[in-house]
């Protein structure tokens, strides 16, 4: 079943507002609570009057759960927990009413160690087909009892789990999640099919999982490489990560996204620091997008922000892809947090200590996430926002630890606090249990007070953080053009980052704790009440010239 819509238009992906789901945490629907597919279904109306163009959602697939769902057993059904094909099937075609889109995550590096193929694989002999789906070897030192090299885990630790008869398993994040041989063709296939799968069941585009990471180099002996992917070459050789040969994947794939009316969009998930490689994945012969995290990983600080726009639209215009950018995720503290800390403090070390140290001053960090994401919707291309932020949620920096669910607790040794704290389920309401989210409760603890951020506080409340997402997306939708030019302005005044769009539209953002003089023309919007005199502290607005 080809799902062809003639009318529309095939590069909307170019300059959209993609809203993601972390679908346990977002809304409840049957008081178990976990956030399910029913639940987002039922909040579509919500999404659609906040103004996306597109919904991604995290997994939803069968999974124990050893990593937040990122550990998959079935790539072609729901959770049970969740909801069932019936209730996705459900979802995408009412999304579709309100005109969103819907991506889903493909999580290709690693399965689940509950997948029916590594269940086959630990039943079967060393060197089996059933061996070979995955990355299997002898073990070195005597009686090969030390892993077959010193690979780590991103979540602590060896990236070598030992088995019964001997061998080991590479694992690249934790044991519970073995990496697939993807030099194996039916791994290849099975992915292959897998996109199909979902494209025919009107999917219009994919998120690909630490998609630099597919391709290894498994010929003997095994090279070093202990530092994960923060320290990669240059020219595509290192043996785990961002290698030559993972992009003939890819060019797989866009030969199936373009079976499709219109073709489906991907975006790919690198983690390594962006460098002149990351936009390769974004070409349109590959996956069209890649995230580009380097506002996610950057200060409050106007020349290092700047640094980043000019190098990103730069490398970008080589590629020839999708521009993508992003402040919040589900994999790292919330922005207006981390924008609120001292630019020595990293956000790790903070958590480590329940946000106690430095405690951070709410009104300032709500003040700066307002404006970082003003600046953000007014860049050139698409912009990705995570769920909850268009209500200014703050990190939940102090859950108890008995709480924790996120498997960098116990791979770290409890050093890292893990990403639990962005995960917290949403307050709907003011009040109740679960601040609407759900039942009677919700598998992450919310804070005291989380009502007072909920939609139902700010849902058509002039000057709220929520109302301003609204007033932003809907005029960017008015704003947005496809090129990607753009006019640094006022460079001389090293408190303000001021850039102008092709038609007109500017942006200004004020970094000091002073008024700065307004710009000539209309104002559009302000990330905070303006001042008769000038633009407040930690603020931005958006100002159009007249003709």
């Amino acid at each position: 079943m080809n799902h062809s819509h003639p009318a529309a238009d095939v590069s909307w992906w170019r300059t959209a507002v993609v809203y993601q789901v972390y679908p346990r945490s977002f809304s409840d629907s049957n008081a178990d609570g976990i956030g399910d597919i029913e639940g987002l279904r039922s909040r579509l109306p919500y999404l659609a009057d906040l103004g996306i163009d597109a919904i991604w959602l995290s997994p939803f697939y069968p999974s124990p759960l050893a990593d937040g769902g990122y550990d998959i057993a079935d790539y072609r059904d729901v959770d049970s927990r969740l909801g069932c094909l019936a209730d996705f099937d459900a979802l995408t075609h009412d999304a579709h009413g309100l005109a969103i889109k819907i991506i889903v995550d493909i999580v290709p590096n690693h399965t689940s160690e509950r997948h029916p193929w590594f269940e086959q694989a630990l039943r079967a002999a060393p060197g089996s087909a059933a061996r070979d789906r995955y990355i299997f070897r002898d073990g070195t030192g005597p009686d090969g009892k030390d892993p077959p090299s010193d690979w780590r885990s991103h979540f602590g630790g060896s990236a070598w789990d030992q088995i019964p008869d001997g061998q080991w398993y590479c694992h690249l994040f934790t044991r519970e999640q073995p990496d697939l041989n993807w030099g194996n063709e039916e791994v290849r296939q099975y992915f292959v099919n897998t996109l199909r799968f979902w494209a025919n069941r009107g999917v219009d585009g994919f998120r690909i999982d630490v998609a630099h990471s597919l391709a290894k180099d498994l010929s003997e002996p095994l090279r070093s490489q202990p530092h994960l992917d923060s320290q990669l070459p240059l020219d595509g050789t290192d043996p785990l990560y961002d290698r030559e040969e993972v992009h003939t994947i890819y060019e797989e794939w866009r030969k199936v996204f373009d079976e499709y009316d219109p073709p489906r969009m991907a975006v790919a998930e690198t983690w390594h620091p962006t460098s002149s490689r990351t936009y390769r994945y974004a070409r349109p012969t590959e996956l069209g997008q890649v995230f580009d995290f380097s506002l996610l990983k950057c200060s409050w600080d106007r020349d290092q922000l700047i640094g980043v726009i000019r190098r990103s639209i730069e490398d970008h215009r080589d590629a020839g892809g999708g521009l993508t950018w992003v402040l919040s995720s589900h994999d790292e503290p919330r922005h207006p947090s981390r924008f609120a800390l001292p630019a020595d403090v990293r956000p790790e070390a903070w958590l480590a200590g329940n946000g106690a140290s430095p405690t951070i001053d709410p009104k300032m960090a709500k003040r700066r996430g307002r404006a970082a994401t003003l600046m953000m919707l007014a860049l050139p291309g698409s912009a990705y926002l995570y769920q909850g932020e268009e209500l200014g949620l703050l990190e939940v920096a102090d859950l108890p630890v008995e709480s924790l669910q996120d498997p960098t607790w116990e791979r770290s040794g409890g050093v890292l606090k893990g990403r639990d704290g962005c995960r917290v389920p949403l307050p709907w309401t003011r009040a109740g249990s679960s601040f609407g989210f759900g039942g009677n409760g919700s598998w992450l603890p919310q804070p005291d007070g989380f009502g007072d951020d909920s939609v139902e506080a700010q849902d058509g409340i002039g000057g709220s953080c929520l109302e301003m997402y609204k007033e932003a997306l809907r005029l960017r939708k008015k704003l947005q053009t496809r090129d990607d030019t753009l006019d640094w302005l006022n460079t001389e005044d090293g408190d303000v980052l001021h850039f102008r769009r092709s038609n007109g539209w500017e942006c200004v953002v004020n970094f000091s704790g002073t008024l700065k003089p307004l710009p000539h023309g209309t104002v559009l919007i302000s990330s905070q009440p303006l001042h008769p005199l000038g633009i407040p502290g930690d603020s931005t607005l958006w100002t159009r010239r007249d003709p």
